[in-house]
């Protein structure tokens, strides 16, 4: 779990840098999966650790929850925009469901993690 989320942030990171770089640096909010992403980040290395690993994922989990119920607004509007439809700044649509995406998978590997450990003891 610690290098699922070692590579969750990683990836929020280049999500929010990249969409900010691709948006052409207009705004500070596309910025907010890097936002997430490394503190993410942080913990998994801080969870590298046996002493701080439980505290740590349960921390990471619990921001890929708030990233995933911050992002998931995103998701209908995607549907919108892949059937041509027309929405307001799609850039940052894609990038919400990308987040949310990544979110939930995490989420869904954490708690599976999680409950296997639980079956361990």
């Amino acid at each position: 779990m610690v290098y699922n989320t070692i590579i969750l942030g990683i990836l929020l990171v280049i999500l929010g840098v990249g969409g900010y770089v691709v948006t052409g640096s207009q705004s500070v909010t596309a910025l907010i999966p890097a936002f997430i992403g490394l503190p993410v980040l942080i913990l998994g290395f801080v969870g590298r650790t046996e002493k701080w690993r439980k505290h740590a994922m349960h921390v990471a989990l619990i921001l890929a929850l708030l990233a995933f119920l911050g992002s998931v607004s995103g998701i209908p509007k995607v549907f919108i925009l892949l059937s041509g439809g027309d929405v307001a700044r799609p850039a940052a649509v894609i990038s919400q469901t990308i987040m949310a995406i990544l979110s939930l998978i995490y989420l869904i590997m954490g708690i599976q993690s999680f409950i296997a450990a639980r079956r361990k003891s």
